[in-house]
């Protein structure tokens, strides 16, 4: 008798800004994984945040000619079922129709809504397992500012920053940008707290520069991120575990643009991975150790990717920011520097996957009702 495949839910696309980098990530999911031992139930989410099923959603969300359906999933313990929303004919009312219940599912979602921890807590409600961080490690992730408070507080070194709500900026530009000056120096970056894939970020060398970067970060989110910019190589680890996890051997970005820009990462061919980064044992040793740190430090699981900056001048080394769904093409940097760790990306998929079941069974553990000691 054969053996049942695991129905493995992955979902893709999203309300971000980063939706069309999570559907080339999904699709090399899709394309390596193990289907032998895995059976794939595509899912895609719209722009408009709207979930879709059966048919082909991929196909769908890229040449929107393809018949699939609304489709939801109920936050209701020991119910892991997708449901399509079906029209009841002649009513204005809907009905759920059961499509196939997931044992597991791999989130191929970058930035709001779908790896800030919204989704996470829809799963964690579900109770299904799912491959990656966790509502807390997800948001704290995902939040560069808070991230930020983090590493300071676990006294791994983050460069100067600040601030800045988008209220504020709207309420009186000319006194957000003397605070900024006063408190960083040029050059800086202005970021979006929460997005990801260069999204939103701009590079400032002067005040007109300033101004024009809080506006385009102010348009993605309520929360704006300065940064203290310095000659920099950019140094990148990705992490693999649940409470023991490892780091791989660090690679390093070479930006063909003024730093490693959405336009860097997915439009042009200009800029230059370098594999494994041509750094000292010592430098290597300590990114790998830093990466690990800050992982545990978020409350990390299944995948992260660390991306620190190396002083040219100092040689000091800053941990930048952590992704907790990192792009994972087969050409990504997260899987890339697994592959020339040892591990290749079809098994990478597969731990991933195993890593995401076990922390569900580690958690299923937990008491989720009082026991006084007369009931013991």
């Amino acid at each position: 008798m054969a053996k049942q495949r695991i129905r493995v839910g992955i979902i893709f696309g999203g309300r971000s800004g980063e939706h069309e980098v999570s559907l080339r990530s999904a699709c090399s999911v899709m394309e390596a994984i193990d289907q032998e031992k895995y059976e794939i139930l595509p899912v895609g989410i719209t722009k408009e945040g709207r979930w879709i099923a059966g048919g082909n959603p991929m196909k769908a969300l890229t040449a929107g000619d393809e018949l699939t359906q609304p489709a939801a999933l109920l936050g209701e313990p020991g119910d892991r079922t997708l449901k399509a929303i079906e029209t009841i004919q002649n009513t204005e009312a809907t009905s759920l129709k059961n499509i196939a219940a997931l044992d597991v599912v791999f989130p191929v979602l970058h930035g709001t809504y779908g790896e800030d921890g919204t989704l996470q807590g829809l799963l964690e409600l579900a109770d299904v397992p799912y491959v990656g961080a966790g509502v807390v490690g997800s948001a704290v992730g995902m939040d560069k500012a808070v991230f930020k408070k983090v590493m300071v507080a676990e006294d791994i070194p983050v460069l100067p920053y600040l601030l800045i709500l988008r209220a504020d900026w709207d309420r009186d530009p000319d006194a957000v940008i003397a605070k900024t000056e006063q408190s960083l120096r040029y050059p800086m970056f202005v970021k979006p707290a929460n997005l990801g894939s260069s999204v939103g970020i701009s590079r400032a060398t002067n005040r007109g520069e300033l101004s024009s970067a809080f506006k385009e970060a102010a348009r993605y989110d309520r929360r704006l991120l300065v940064e203290e910019g310095i000659p920099a190589r950019e140094i990148e680890v990705s992490v693999l575990g649940n409470d023991d996890p490892i780091a791989s051997i660090p690679g390093e970005v070479i930006p063909g643009d003024a730093f490693y820009s959405y336009a860097d990462k997915y439009l042009n061919d200009d800029a230059q991975l370098l594999i494994p980064a041509p750094l000292d044992p010592e430098t290597v040793s300590l990114a790998q150790e830093l990466a690990v740190r800050a992982f545990k430090a978020i409350d990390g699981a299944g995948l992260g990717r660390c991306d620190f900056l190396l002083d040219k001048e100092t040689g000091k080394l800053w941990i930048n920011e952590i992704n907790t769904i990192p792009g994972f093409t087969s050409i990504s940097m997260y899987p890339k520097l697994w592959e020339a760790s040892g591990i290749s990306y079809p098994d990478l998929i597969d731990r991933l996957i195993q890593l995401a079941l076990e922390r569900h069974s580690e958690k299923s553990r937990n008491k989720t009702t009082y026991e006084s000691d007369s009931n013991q």
